[in-house]
């Protein structure tokens, strides 16, 4: 389904409505594409709870804490990306 911008604003519960069972919206601005708003379904709810229930999944109710980068060191031992390519070329 497609919809303009502005009957999206003035409609946008119903529209939510339908994406939520299924439907893909496609949202236009002077009839070209910008957008598209894609529903969860209520099932996916229900996945994240038996995840949760088996220890599959945890949360603590706070923000997600990202891991720190990974920082690679090279080794003594052996070459790093670049020296190799640079060795190649020779």
């Amino acid at each position: 389904m497609q919809i303009a911008i502005r009957e999206l604003k003035a409609e946008l519960s119903r529209v939510l409505s339908q994406a939520q069972t299924g439907e893909i919206i496609e949202v236009t601005s002077h009839s070209r594409p910008v957008a598209r708003i894609v529903g969860i379904p209520a099932m996916a709810e229900d996945g994240l709870k038996a995840l949760m229930a088996t220890g599959g999944a945890t949360w603590s109710g706070h923000k997600p804490q990202l891991e720190a980068p990974l920082t690679l060191v090279p080794d003594a031992d052996h070459a790093t990306v670049s020296r190799m390519v640079l060795e190649d070329r020779r």
